[in-house]
């Protein structure tokens, strides 16, 4: 399914009913702390929040497989701005239509979202903590659920009623995608690489302070009996997670770090786990649920044949604070065995001598196969220009220094129809609906006054 995801993420933020999704399927509940806040939009009588926009911005991210740089981040601000627009539009148009959505519907979905909201946090205390952490009681956050439900199931039914999904044959699927090449997403650019990290290390008396941290606190809750959370909120140097009780949420392989992936997926549940060090300090795990990724018709998804698993955990995390010595030091390493290489050293070798590259890669430093889109942008700007047998110079990223060696290159390039065959009915069916989409809310947006702050 890779092209059609990729067609997805190319169309992303384009429907409003892909911004009420997300409005769904928050994270967290919302803080009730008040505050004040910027106006971004007024449609006709109501208005765009900057929060909103920001809140739809993080969830984008989470869920986007790459890193865009600022340029691009400003560019979705935009687009998603475009988007609650238009949902404020195409909400203004189900009332003006008497199209409404029973109690008795709200409520069904509110209690669903609640339940979720449970097995996010943990169970009912665990929801509850986190409710109190955020000055927040469970009324209030049904009460936002609410909000959030009725609008989202007035945006599905006036879609469904003005512009109703249709399937698309094959040959028709085959022929738009003949005669509308640039519609598509292209085979991006990919690159082979093997890798040589130096991490950024503390001194010892630094990282031997952090375990004794977090040892600390594991003795609290696995001797003690606190609870996870409640040390977590108290301890934890992570302050996003924290504030839930340690929570990370459901995550599938491939998203975290790799030691931390290892602990949860290792762990039995609501076992916790023993420290572990990983490039942002030292950490203990707390496996709630384990999973397999569902599909939105209940099925398993799968991934090369294998289903997809996901854990929920929560975590505690105590920052081992590195210096300029610290990075002075990686960075002097990373520096002689870059000029080793130039001068002939074999790569494999250094590789097994002085790399620490914690996720997957074979012992020669072997990454396979990588998007050079997906990458961040320093490390993009610093492999995309190399080619086969040529090595970078040491590259920062959040861990340490990196140098690559490119072993195999592949350019940017349309795929084939045969490549797309299965896939290409869903894709262009879900094309051709956005293009309705967007063409009737340009018709509402017309009408309307729309002014952009």
């Amino acid at each position: 399914m890779r092209f059609l995801r990729a067609a997805l993420m190319a169309l992303a933020l384009i429907a409003a009913a892909s911004v009420a999704s997300a409005q769904k399927s928050g994270t967290a509940p919302a803080s009730s702390s008040e505050k004040l806040d910027g106006i971004a939009a007024v449609v006709n009588d109501d208005v765009v929040l900057e929060s909103d926009v920001e809140e739809q911005l993080y969830l984008f991210l989470q869920q986007a497989q790459g890193r865009p740089d600022s340029s691009q981040v400003d560019s979705l601000r935009k687009q998603i701005l475009d988007q609650l627009i238009n949902e404020r539009l195409l909400v203004a148009e189900a009332k003006r239509q008497n199209i409404t959505v029973s109690d008795a519907e709200v409520e069904r979905r509110v209690g669903m979202m609640v339940e979720e909201a449970k097995k996010r946090f943990g169970g009912q205390a665990g929801l509850d903590e986190t409710l109190r952490q955020e000055n927040m009681t469970l009324d209030k956050l049904r009460d936002k659920y609410r909000a959030d439900t009725r609008r989202s199931a007035l945006l599905e039914k006036v879609i469904e009623k003005t512009v109703p999904r249709r399937p698309v044959p094959a040959s028709e699927a085959e022929a738009f995608f003949k005669a509308n090449p640039s519609r598509f997403p292209k085979m991006p650019a990919e690159l082979r690489l093997s890798v040589i990290q130096i991490p950024v290390k503390a001194d010892s008396v630094s990282d031997a302070k952090g375990r004794a941290a977090v040892v600390a606190a594991r003795k609290r809750i696995v001797t003690g009996g606190e609870k996870f959370a409640k040390v977590a909120a108290e301890v934890s140097d992570d302050p996003n997670s924290a504030r839930s009780g340690g929570d990370l949420g459901f995550f599938t392989s491939g998203t975290m770090e790799p030691a931390l992936e290892k602990a949860a997926f290792g762990l039995k549940l609501h076992e916790v786990s023993q420290p572990f060090r990983t490039p942002y300090g030292w950490h203990i795990v707390e496996t709630l649920e384990r999973d397999t990724v569902k599909t939105r018709a209940g099925r398993d998804s799968t991934r090369n044949g294998k289903p997809v698993m996901e854990a929920h955990a929560r975590h505690i995390l105590i920052r081992v604070p590195l210096d300029d010595d610290d990075i002075a030091r990686s960075k002097a390493l990373a520096e002689k065995i870059h000029g080793d290489l130039l001068k002939g050293a074999d790569f494999v070798t250094l590789v097994k001598r002085y790399s620490q590259y914690e996720g997957p890669a074979g012992e020669d430093g072997d990454l396979g196969m990588v998007n050079v889109a997906g990458l961040q942008p320093t490390i993009r700007a610093g492999i995309e220009d190399l080619n086969p047998g040529q090595i970078s110079d040491p590259l920062p990223n959040s861990v340490g220094f990196n140098i690559f060696k490119v072993t195999e290159k592949k350019a940017e390039r349309a795929y084939s129809l045969e490549e797309v065959r299965e896939e290409l009915p869903k894709v262009v069916a879900e094309l051709k609906f956005r293009d309705k989409l967007e063409e009737y809310t340009k018709s509402l947006r017309s009408k309307a006054s729309v002014q952009i702050r």
